[in-house]
């Protein structure tokens, strides 16, 4: 009995890694999806750094330019781009089409295929990262993030939260023409508050402080905060994680395989 449970779970671990390859297959034959996710952010900031006056130092800024706080969002971008564009018509593509009620009746559970494309896409997301802070150092000699671990761990948890609302998009909508409605609306606010238009340090107090209560505005604090070389600000990291845990509990609510 012991060696059977051990042939099914090895043989159940086996199809995962075998959707993950299939999965990553997939993705790399949609240039255009990869394009937002991974090159766009980077471009953007190369943009916005070409441009004279973000490249010198401002006093009301703390002696930083714009193009410095604009390294951070470049990551967000990222984020936005894979967890409200990317990811969501995927999901719900393939219900519509009926393949996870389909999977259901296999060794291959459906959780294996949405475990596949957030892990692809967190990947992305990591990649798309590291392409915008080496543009960042490389073309405009932005400094690299000085406390490293705590960059790390709030683009994580944003990562995350990201994700987790592209799922809870894909678990209430339908039909992929209504999931990328949703994820185009919700799409400009995220952007905004992330500091895409006006970098988040920028903002007056009191936008700043509302917009701290949305993950992306927090995790844009907390990544400016370890980039000087703080230890982001629990605040910061906590109303982030909530909303990585609050989003990813109704994905899992709401969410049907049919």
């Amino acid at each position: 009995m012991t060696t059977l449970t051990r042939g099914r779970t090895t043989a159940v671990k086996g199809s995962a890694v075998a959707v993950l390859k299939a999965e990553a297959r997939l993705i790399l034959r949609e240039p255009a999806s990869l394009f937002w996710v991974l090159a766009f952010p980077a471009i953007l900031l190369g943009i916005l750094g070409a441009i004279p006056s973000n490249r010198e130092h401002d006093a009301d800024l703390g002696g930083l330019r714009v193009v410095d706080l604009y390294v951070p969002v470049a990551l967000l971008l990222a984020v936005i781009m894979a967890g409200l564009q990317a990811m969501p018509p995927v999901l719900t593509g393939y219900r519509e089409r009926g393949i996870l009620r389909r999977m259901s009746s296999t060794p291959v559970r459906p959780g294996s295929l949405i475990g596949a494309q957030i892990a692809l896409h967190g990947a992305a997301i990591a990649v798309s990262a590291l392409l915008a802070l080496a543009v960042g150092r490389i073309v405009f000699d932005v400094a690299l993030p000085r406390q490293l671990f705590g960059y790390l761990v709030a683009l994580a948890l944003v990562t995350l939260a990201a994700l987790a609302l592209g799922a809870t998009i894909s678990a209430v909508c339908r039909t992929t023409k209504i999931t990328q409605a949703v994820g185009s609306a919700v799409f400009f606010p995220a952007m905004f508050a992330s500091g895409v238009w006006l970098p988040v340090a920028t903002m007056p107090d009191v936008l700043q402080r509302i917009v701290t209560l949305t993950p992306l505005g927090a995790a844009a604090q907390a990544l400016d905060e370890a980039a000087a070389g703080e230890w982001p600000g629990w605040t910061h990291l906590g109303v982030t994680a909530l909303w990585a845990v609050l989003l990813m509990a109704a994905a899992r609510r709401w969410f049907k395989w049919e």
